[in-house]
């Protein structure tokens, strides 16, 4: 039948690419992890992508739940704590950077607010949204956090985000067995669905992010604008 075909397609596919590549999946999909917050990855992309990835490779049997788990949850950690220490370091010049500038300052003033108003918190609940995600290590090292406080909160985040992450990619791919038996070509339909609605999801966060960090900026201007200047 051609929905059987269809499932041996993809099930192919996947075996294709864990023969081809094996093991250094784990460090890839670790390392996509890793960078997000180290070295800004997450501008660009995702690191949740990887992980996602990964699932599925962990459900076709092609990489092991046991080791992707603890792996995804030590990329985690450990990029965001160099993500940290960068930022205590090297924060303002980062931020006047070429990097820096093409971050644009809307986005470093919305991750800027957003860690004085939550403190430690904020980087368990920055780990859970994309862009902070990749900026609040950073801000956190420039702020001056203890790094005690900062590890704490980042291990919290981490052992949420990263098994989480990389169970949803496993049960997603297990769900497309029970659909691809009923309706052709669905595997590929529905990842398909789920690729062009995260990316338009995507672009709407993007911009609804640069809008309200642009109206920050510009209150923050306008009370600086207020502020009598010193004699």
């Amino acid at each position: 039948m051609r929905t059987c075909d269809d499932a041996l397609v993809f099930e192919h596919l996947v075996e294709r690419i864990g023969d081809a590549v094996g093991a250094w999946l784990y460090v890839i999909a670790g390392g996509f992890c890793f960078a997000e917050a180290a070295i800004l990855l997450g501008m660009v992309f995702p690191g949740e992508t990887a992980l996602l990835v990964a699932g599925v490779f962990c459900q076709r049997r092609v990489l092991e739940l046991w080791i992707m788990i603890p792996v995804a949850l030590f990329a985690a950690v450990a990029g965001d704590s160099v993500g940290f220490e960068f930022g205590k370091k090297y924060g303002p010049a980062l931020r006047r950077s070429r990097l820096g500038r093409w971050i644009g300052e809307p986005r470093w003033a919305i991750a800027d607010a957003f860690l004085h108003k939550h403190g430690g918190k904020a980087v368990l609940l920055g780990r859970l949204t994309a862009l902070l995600r990749a900026l609040v290590p950073s801000m956190a090292g420039m702020s001056g956090m203890r790094y005690r406080t900062f590890l704490t909160w980042n291990f919290v985040g981490g052992a949420i985000w990263a098994p989480g992450c990389v169970l949803l990619g496993y049960g997603f791919s297990k769900s497309l067995d029970t659909v691809g038996k009923t309706l052709t070509w669905a595997p590929f339909a529905i990842i398909a669905l789920v690729v062009v609605g995260y990316v338009v999801m995507h672009l709407r966060k993007r911009r609804r992010e640069r809008e309200e960090g642009e109206a920050l900026t510009a209150a923050d201007a306008a009370d600086a604008a207020q502020e009598p200047i010193a004699e």
